[in-house]
């Protein structure tokens, strides 16, 4: 009997684990990692002032300094993927972390801005696989019926390193300073990274050559319907992480006037919004399904509210001042919305590249909001030490602009891209697509994909149906309010006064 091909043969599974050995051996030490992550990525915005003073930095160089962590994570998406197909989560995730835990060591010793860049880099670098590479690891130990359990647990713990980043690191800062921190992080990085080595179990992973993995990636490039989820997710969440990472901080005490104490406290309250808005948008999503709305469409609407909370600030709306920084921290969390987008629309042979490829436009659109409102802010001259607040309404109205375009954008592409027709599967499928004479490899899954094509268009005739129907409903209350008024004035009794009497 001739052997099945190679593409059909079955990957070896891995031993089992218990479901506590699941949670202690693998679920623990990578969460840690990614705990990790969150800290680093918004640590900027509280160390800040002590940078300003022990080193001198401009605002420029602020941003400059917290943008190079996204850029440094957003290089190291695509090979990524490459990385832990070929080596395992296990190993890569350990050596990216003593990356990480030599950064923040170069972090707590510099002595100026240029070797704060290079510490910022490698912990970029270090902590670039803490989501994907648990992500996977979870796929692999974890039965198929608990993993979403699983990864909506590993995304909210991961979140609440961002609220260490607040009072908890500021009650450190207090004690150690600001380089006596990172030397504690130091540690704690170089022992997860350890904790990963030794406790998760080894596992084989089947090789991908780099042909495979770049056509692939040129294929999702090219399909219209990344791109109409692209913008969007990359201004929006790309913009929020930035925002919360660096420039909150600076809003708050430059701009509201809020003491350090206060200043700490926000920082505090969005940490919690963005560890809640994980939950939260995903709870919206799958109850809101019932009523027709789609994922796509919870993801718009939480756009617009992020859009409406920073035309707030920038207009400086009489609104509570943390109010608008609640709900733009809380869409940092829109990833949830973003991946399960992409899990919907592409295969499972691709997804993980998906991800790769719209996480990579995240973490650069963080960078270069970082980094450009820095260079934005600096125009104005200072105003009593600091900059004013013109310059920060100017810098984030631009970013706000930008914004707005890819909100647009996403609410008018369904007509340009419902008909796509989606080519990456025939980059790394075993039967190119573009080739009908040879037979897909299941008939079952020629027949799904007809019907799935068939439940989304049938979709998009609705969400338009909906839609004309509420401009209908809103010009029918229109012209019946303008009719009433008429008749109103038609009936209206005119008394005419002859000779002092009617």
């Amino acid at each position: 009997m001739d052997p099945a091909p190679s593409h059909l043969t079955a990957a070896p599974r891995p031993r089992q684990l218990s479901s506590v050995g699941a949670f202690g051996l693998v679920f623990v030490p990578f969460v840690s990692g990614y705990y990790l992550s969150y800290l680093y990525r918004t640590i900027t915005a509280l160390v800040s002032d002590g940078l300003v003073h022990d080193l001198d930095l401009s605002p420029a160089d602020l941003g400059l300094l917290a943008s190079m962590y996204f850029l440094a994570l957003g290089l190291v998406q695509l090979p990524l993927g490459v990385w832990l197909d070929q080596y395992g989560p296990r190993r890569v995730q350990a050596a990216l972390m003593a990356v990480a835990a030599a950064g923040a060591l170069i972090f707590a010793l510099a002595d100026g801005f240029a070797t704060l860049l290079v510490a910022r880099t490698l912990i970029g670098l270090g902590v670039a696989g803490a989501l994907m590479a648990g992500l996977k690891a979870l796929q692999i130990w974890f039965p198929p019926e608990r993993l979403a359990l699983a990864n909506g647990w590993y995304v909210m713990i991961g979140a609440l390193g961002a609220v260490t980043a607040t009072q908890p690191a500021e009650v450190l800062i207090a004690l150690l300073g600001w380089r006596g921190l990172f030397q504690l992080l130091a540690v704690v990085t170089a022992a997860s990274a350890i904790l990963v080595l030794t406790l998760v179990p080894e596992r084989s992973t089947g090789q991908r050559s780099g042909v495979e993995l770049n056509a692939g990636l040129m294929s999702i490039y090219a399909d219209r319907r990344f791109w109409r989820l692209a913008p969007l997710s990359a201004t929006v969440i790309g913009s929020a992480w930035a925002l919360q990472g660096l420039w909150a901080a600076p809003w708050l005490t430059n701009v509201e006037g809020f003491s350090r104490t206060e200043t700490v406290n926000g920082l505090l309250f969005m940490a919690c919004a963005l560890s809640v808005g994980a939950f939260f948008l995903g709870f919206a999503a799958d109850r809101l399904k019932a009523f027709g709305v789609t994922q796509a469409g919870v993801l718009g609407y939480a756009a617009a509210l992020s859009l409406i909370a920073q035309l707030a600030l920038v207009m400086r709306w009489p609104v509570p001042p943390i109010l608008p920084w609640l709900v733009i921290a809380a869409l940092g969390a829109g990833t949830v919305l973003s991946y399960a987008i992409l899990a919907n629309t592409f295969p499972k042979s691709v997804s993980g590249r998906a991800n790769g490829a719209l996480n990579m436009l995240h973490v650069a659109m963080a960078f270069s909001v970082q980094a450009g409102l820095g260079f934005i802010i600096e125009l104005w001259s200072l105003d009593n030490g600091r900059p004013p607040v013109a310059a920060y309404q100017a810098a984030f109205g631009i970013n706000l602009a930008l914004q707005a375009t890819a909100l647009a954008w996403f609410t008018a592409a369904p007509r340009l891209v419902r008909r796509t027709y989606y080519p990456a599967s025939s980059a790394v499928d075993a039967y190119p697509v573009k080739r009908p004479s040879r037979p897909p490899p299941v008939p079952y899954e020629a027949a799904l994909s007809v019907w799935i094509g068939r439940v989304e268009a049938a979709r998009s005739q609705l969400h338009w149906w909906r839609r004309t129907a509420l401009i209908s409903a809103c010009l029918v209350v229109f012209l019946t309010v303008n009719a009433i008024e008429s008749v109103q004035l038609a009936s209206i009794v005119h008394v005419v006064l002859v000779d002092g009497r009617p």
